[in-house]
Formats: C-alpha cells, sequence, structure tokens
C-alpha cells in the first residue's frame, strides 16, 4: 500500500520543497485532510513545546487514512515521562538524584524512546515491553546531554531553555550524575523488562553497550574533539555524525525491535532506517545551529561556529545541506516498503519530524 504523507503542513506548518515524486513513502504534496484534535497534554511537556509539536496528516491513498502524530507524540512522550519518573525516585543521596531528575526530566521530545517504542510496535510487539529501553536510552541520552555541556567538552550553559546541569548542581555532581544515569539505564533493562526472553534482553543489552562505547558514541565524540579547528572532508564528518549522533538513535531503533520479538532481517532493515535517520538528525542540527535563535533552539545557537567546528553547512552550504537532508529521508524510508504500512505509519512521521523540525 502507498502511504504519502503531506509535508507542506506537517511541521509547524513550514513550507517544504519536496520533490513531488510517487514512491512509495516518499513525501509529497497534496492538500491535507483535517486533523482530529487532543486532550491528553504531557504534565511535563512545556507549553511551548505542547504548541511546536507537529501535525502529520495522511491524505488519500488506496485507503482514507488518518494518523494523529501530534496525538501520538503527546501520548508516549506522556508514557515515557511518568515511567521516567517512576524509574528514578528522589531518595537518599538526595544531591546525586535532585540531579539526576533535574535532566531527565527537563523536557525534550522524547524521539529516542518514541523510535523504540514504535519499532517494538511495527514488528508486532507490545510497546509496554520496550519501555524500560526506551526509559534505558533517553537516560543514556540524557547523560551525553550532560558532559556535552560541560566545560572540558562544549562549555554550555543552558539546554532545553534551562540552566545546564552543572551550572545549577556543579561540576563535580553533574559528571557523577551522568555517570549513575549510564549505570543504571543497563541495570533498568536487566531488572524491568517483562515479557521479553533472557536471550533478548542480552542482546539488547550488547546492543546498546556498543552503539556508546568507543566504537560508538565515545568514537564520534572523541574523532570530534580532535577535529576541532581542522580541515576535514565529508568522510570524516560522516565518521564524526554517524558516531556521535546516529548511533545512539540506531540503537534505540534497534532495541526497540529486538524487544518486539523482530526477525533478524526486520531488525537489519531497521538498524538501515535508523542510521539514515540519525545522520539525518545531525544534518538537520548543522542547520538550525546557523539559522535559529538561541531562544528558538532552548540552547545556544552558533557554537559550531565559534568553536571552529566542521559541519554540513560549512562544507556543503545551507541549499546542499537541505537536499542531502531529504536524501537521507527518502532513504530512510524505504528500509520500510516491505512492512505493515499503517503499523510503520509512527516512525514515517518521526523520520520527517526529524527532518523538519525547527529545533
Amino acid at each position: 500500500m502507498s502511504l504519502l504523507l503531506n509535508t507542506t503542513s506537517l511541521f509547524y506548518g513550514a513550507p517544504i520543497r519536496t520533490r513531488s515524486t510517487t514512491l512509495h513513502c516518499e513525501t509529497r504534496m497534496f492538500r491535507p485532510v483535517s486533523s482530529s484534535s487532543f486532550s491528553s497534554v504531557s504534565a511535563i511537556l512545556t507549553k511551548e513545546q505542547q504548541s511546536n509539536l507537529p501535525e502529520n496528516k495522511i491524505g488519500e491513498t488506496h485507503l482514507k487514512l488518518a494518523f494523529d502524530f501530534k496525538s501520538y507524540m503527546l501520548e508516549k512522550a506522556n508514557l515515557v515521562n511518568q515511567a521516567l519518573d517512576s524509574a528514578v525516585p528522589l531518595k537518599h543521596p538526595e544531591k546525586i538524584h535532585e540531579s539526576m531528575r533535574y535532566s531527565l526530566l527537563a523536557g525534550g521530545k522524547r524521539v529516542r524512546p518514541m523510535l523504540c517504542i514504535a519499532a517494538c510496535e511495527l514488528v508486532g510487539g507490545d510497546p509496554l515491553t520496550a519501555m524500560p529501553a526506551a526509559c534505558a536510552v533517553e537516560m543514556i541520552h540524557t547523560m551525553s546531554l550532560m558532559h556535552d555541556d560541560l566545560p572540558c567538552m562544549d562549555n554550555d550553559d543552558f539546554r532545553r531553555g534551562k540552566p545546564t546541569n552543572h551550572i545549577v548542581y556543579g561540576e563535580d555532581v553533574a559528571v557523577l550524575a551522568g555517570d549513575a544515569l549510564l549505570s543504571f539505564s543497563f541495570e533498568h533493562i536487566a531488572t524491568a523488562t517483562e515479557g521479553v526472553s533472557s536471550d533478548r534482553i542480552l542482546r539488547a543489552i550488547g546492543e546498546l553497550a556498543k552503539c556508546i562505547g568507543s566504537e560508538g558514541l565515545v568514537a564520534g565524540q572523541v574523532v570530534d574533539i580532535c577535529s576541532e579547528g581542522a580541515d576535514v572532508g565529508l568522510d570524516h564528518l560522516e565518521f564524526i555524525h554517524l558516531h556521535k549522533t546516529a548511533a545512539l538513535l540506531e540503537g534505540s531503533v534497534v532495541l526497540g525491535a529486538i524487544m518486539g520479538g523482530g526477525s533478524d532481517e526486520e531488525i537489519e532493515k531497521l538498524r538501515k532506517f535508523a542510521r539514515s535517520i540519525g545522520l539525518l538528525f545531525q544534518v538537520v542540527d548543522d542547520i538550525l545551529d546557523v539559522t535559529k535563535s538561541s531562544e528558538e533552539l532552548g540552547k545556544t545557537a552558533g557554537k559550531d561556529l565559534v568553536a571552529d567546528k566542521t559541519t554540513y553547512p560549512k562544507l556543503l552550504g545551507i541549499e546542499k545541506s537541505r537536499e542531502f537532508a531529504e536524501k537521507l529521508n527518502k532513504e530512510a524510508q524505504e528500509q520500510l516498503l516491505e512492512f505493515d504500512q499503517l503499523k510503520a505509519a509512527p516512525l514515517i512521521a518521526l523520520a520527517n519530524y526529524i527532518a523538519y523540525r525547527e529545533n
């Protein structure tokens, strides 16, 4: 079945230029259908985040479909926030748990947990079985942001519109709180996952460890640090971002597919999907860094330029970077063609959300 997503009004009502081709699942412009209203609102998402969630509308195909992506995002974000709140309660010693909760519950779009849950659903799994893994990837993502913001790294004062963790709790506590989130993420998968065989849980833990270690996220971070001020090419830049950014997004999707009982073939297709959207995420991040204000982003804008980092706009220019983003989005969605398109709708919408987000 062909599923066509309207990208003209999909994200914040911003005009999007897309090629008008007829590939299954590739974006195409047409008159949108009206979306249903939603009543559930996340208690932790800010009003600004709620108002900025994208409208995802699907037009006429062989069947008349209506996937309300705004409601999907709010519902899943709310469930993830509740699960995170329960997983990391305030207890002794209070200082470290306050610091952990400060960054973990600071809002955010919860893209990685949603990818994990949507991948689980796509392969026929119960989304509740993927919730501990979804929380784990968000804990690790939060840790990476806390450490990224430290003076010895990117030296940022704001994250998600709030003072960064080390500004509030000090560098020492911020480092330890990040370490605590990292170690607890694995404990949480191992102890909180229900209805999944031990061999799949073990496989998921192995995947997660690899995607954030010295061959994954850490590799990308180190090469990125060593490349500041240096002239690097596209291959070098791609290595950085496939590891620094894409690796954890890939892990999120793969963990969901594993927990959902996906076959090896399904897992590998979703791995390729995730790798493309992971690189896409960074290309868009680079574009936003030079086209949006700090207020719009909720973090310091233009920091890559100040740090003399090599980015896609620096190497390709803004327009070519946008074209590259479109290409990556198309390649990602091609990996979903052999899946049930109704079940694939959340991942298709999430890919478009990543491609056309504004912060």
